[in-house]
Parts: C-alpha cells; structure tokens; sequence
C-alpha cells in the first residue's frame, strides 16, 4: 500500500487528475451495472414466481392423471414406459414423507425435494433444482389425494419451472454490462486525460512563466486570465506578484541610482579637499591657514551630508518587518512637536516661530514621529525669507506646519514625496531630497495621512498638513 501510495504521490498532477476521473467514471459504471444487473435478476425472478403463483394448488382437468411410484425415479420410469405425453406449462410432482412420489404423464424430469418442504405449512417459494442438475424455481404447497389402492393421503406438492434460460440469459447481461464498463473505463481514462489537459493549461502557462522568470530574471511577466474559477484566480494573483515584484524592481534600480547620484557629490568633494591636503604635503608648501581651515570645514559639512544622506537611506530601507508592534507606544505629540521646535530655532536663529500647540497622544513610534516633524520644520526654515515667521499649529490631531517662502509650483505637487526628488528651483540648497518622504512613512506607518500644498490665505508660502488618530487626553 505504501510503495502504491509513494508512486501515485510522484506522478504528475495530470496523470493523477485522469487517474482520478477514470476512477470516478468506473467505480461509477461499475455500480450502475451492478444496479441493473440485480434489477434486471431480480425482475425476472418475479416473474418467474408469477408464473408459479398461476399453476393450479389441487388437481385437476388441466393436470393430467398422475402415476404414483415407490420413489421419484420409479414414477419418471412408469410415466415414460406407458408414454403418455401430456403437455405441461409446470413440473408438478407430488412427493410423500414416506419417499413414494406421482408424476402427471409427459413429465420427463423429477425435482429434488428437500427435508424442510415437508415441514412447510402453506404456500412458499424457494430456488431448487431437477435430479439433472437444471436450476428450477419452485413452489411448494401441501395436498391430499385419493391414491388407487391406499385410499386418502398426504403429499408435499411441489411445482417447478426451470430458470436455466433465465441464468444464461444474466450470464450474457453481465458479460455485456462488463464489456460496456469496461468500455467506459477506457474512454473515461481518455476523456479525464483530456480534462486534465485543458483543465490543467492555466498551470502549464504559469509554470512556463515562472520558468521564464528563473530562467531570464524577467520580472513582470504576465499570463492571460479567463473566467473567474480558482486557476483564473491563480493567474491573476501570480500576475499581481509578478507586477509587483517587477514594480519592487524598478524601486530598487531607481533608489540604487538616486542613491548613487546623491552620493557621488560629497565623495568628489570629499576626495578634492584631501587630494589637496595630500599634494599640499607632498610638496612641501603648505597650504595658507586660512585656506587649510576652509577646506576641513567643507570636509566636515561634506561628512554631515553624508551622514545625514545615509542616515535617511537606512531609515527609508528598513523594511517593514523590521518595524516591530513594541515600537509602537503611546506618544506625547505636543511634547515631540515642542522639542522639534527648539532644535528648528537653531538652525533658523533669525526667524520667528508662532505656536498654537494642544496636547494630543497617539500611538506611534516616537523616534520616527519626531523626525517627521523636524523634516517638515527644517523644509520651512530652509525656504523661509530671512526674518519670517514659521507658524506650527497642533489642534485636535491636526498638525499644521507653514512657511512664508516661495512655494512650490502645482505641477511639482505630486512629486513631493518622491524619493530623492528635488525642485530645480532648489537643487542648490542643501539636502538629498529624502526628508519629505521619511515624513510620508513615519506618518503611514502611524496610521495617519500627511499633505503638501499653497498656504490657503491667498498668501505666498506652503502648508504641510499631518493628521494623526489620537485623544486629547493621556490613555
């Protein structure tokens, strides 16, 4: 059973799906074959026994005259020496306790009686057969008869009909029925061959694709999706993975390239101010102080942008899973929003702050949260005219942070958030272009929603607008 078992397990789908559906088809055949075949026995057995229940209980005119012998065998010879056929729709025979039997005249074979037809009280049904060995039905009743010379007495009435034509025919149904089963099961066999094969072509298409991406490392690959069953939904759902590992892909090539174009900036500063240094001690001429000192301040400003750069690459890297449910605490929003804006005071020492700052908790990570809100107040102090004024608002989970700079043009708005993506009226300001979209995640990953557009006041200036779920009072 288990090496049956072991190799079904390694046929192929399809060889197990037409295996399976001729199974089906045969136990199938099978059981309605044999459905009609005891249907069609049994049929026929009541017939037969109606044909019995018309044979005539006492004798009569339409019995013929009997002849009566020491045994069965001894009447079936005095009938046949005294020739006297008389044709019979039954074999009747009368058989006696004693063993002495009558024969009605044209009968030509004996039934065998049995021990219990004597014991039998009025009228059964039983299968039997004849002293040649033909199978008979057979009736037996009891019956008292004048006996010439013995006067009155009891015999054991037994009346057959052969059913030897019954059984051949049931023989050469059930020869026919098999040879239709067995018919059946071959053309089940096929069609479930068949049935697989089209059945089945939704998954070859998926495996040739799925080979085809191993092989070539295309992703995006897609295949053709028909109807709404299980294998459509297969399809379809193979198809958004593979859109979105191809997406996933593009991603992936695109921040690689961004993160190498940012990259590349500081390094060529980075490697001109120390190819300077080293040739300046190369030579032996020393570089003027002032000069020396310029040039370890850009290093150390080039340094900074790349921290910061990496810095933001990791963070916006991270995948999510990395982000586990204990990061996420209760958070005190005013508070991160008050220390946000006591480092914005210092890299903006000339502008001014206007704050409208109500408590609100929200379950988030903290870390994450405050660097969101030092991003958006370091775009505003970056954009902001010398001596304006960044206004912060926090009031029922809706934080507000606006500045009074130039805005950014309607057609850039959909770009804001992209990684990496700067304005070309501010490509000669400090950052990489990443800020805005570590606000973007921090805010999702908070279960909020973050926006960018004009200051809504007719005046110059853009509003960027959080909105976090919370409560105004502490959980």
């Amino acid at each position: 059973m288990n090496r049956l078992a072991g190799w079904y397990r390694g046929r192929s789908l399809r060889s197990r799906l037409a295996m399976l559906t001729a199974a089906a088809v045969a136990v199938a055949i099978a059981l309605s074959a044999l459905a009609c075949w005891f249907i069609v026995r049994q049929r026929l057995n009541d017939q037969i026994t109606q044909t019995l229940a018309q044979a005539p209980l006492r004798l009569g005119p339409d019995t013929g005259i009997f002849t009566c012998a020491a045994s069965p065998e001894a009447a079936l010879a005095s009938v046949a020496e005294h020739r006297r056929p008389v044709p019979n729709r039954w074999d009747i025979e009368l058989v006696a306790t004693d063993g002495s039997a009558c024969l009605p005249g044209g009968a030509d074979r004996i039934v065998r009686s049995q021990p219990s037809d004597f014991t039998t009280t009025g009228v059964t049904y039983r299968d039997g057969s004849y002293a040649n060995g033909t199978s008979a039905r057979v009736r037996v009743s009891q019956i008292r008869v004048s006996v010439t010379g013995q006067g009155p007495k009891d015999f054991t009435m037994l009346t057959a009909v052969a059913v030897d034509g019954v059984e051949e025919s049931l023989q050469q149904l059930a020869l026919l029925l098999a040879g239709v089963a067995a018919l059946g099961v071959v053309g089940a066999g096929i069609t479930g061959r068949l049935v697989a094969r089209s059945a089945l072509k939704p998954v070859d298409q998926l495996t040739n694709a799925v080979e085809h991406i191993a092989r070539t490392e295309e992703v995006g690959t897609t295949i053709p999706v028909r109807g709404d069953d299980e294998l459509a939904r297969l399809s379809s759902s193979f198809n958004s993975m593979s859109t979105a590992l191809a997406n996933s892909r593009e991603r992936q090539i695109r921040l690689i390239a961004d993160a190498g174009h940012e990259l590349r900036t500081p390094l060529t500063s980075l490697r001109t101010n120390v190819d300077l240094l080293i040739r300046s001690n190369d030579t032996g001429r020393p570089l003027p102080e002032a000069t020396r000192t310029k040039l370890l301040g850009s290093m150390k400003a080039q340094m900074q942008e790349l921290t910061v750069l990496i810095g933001d690459l990791l963070q916006l890297s991270r995948p999510e899973t990395s982000r586990p449910e204990r990061e996420h605490t209760v958070v005190a929003l005013h508070e991160l929003v008050h220390r946000a804006v006591e480092r914005a005071r210092l890299r903006g020492p000339g502008l001014q702050f206007a704050l409208v700052v109500d408590p609100w908790y929200v379950h988030g990570d903290g870390p994450a949260l405050e660097r969101a809100v030092i991003n958006l107040l370091d775009n505003a102090v970056k954009y902001s005219p010398p001596g304006g004024t960044v206004q912060l608002a926090l009031q029922d989970g809706r934080l507000t942070v606006r500045d009074h700079g130039p805005g950014i043009p309607p057609d850039e708005l959909q770009y804001v958030f992209d990684r990496f993506w700067r304005s070309p009226s501010s490509r000669q300001l400090p950052g990489s272009g990443l800020g805005l979209s570590i606000v973007a995640q921090a805010v999702q990953d908070a279960g909020g929603e973050v926006a960018l557009g004009p200051a809504t006041d007719g005046g110059p200036g853009t509003v960027a607008t959080v909105r976090l779920p919370g409560q105004a009072t502490a959980p």
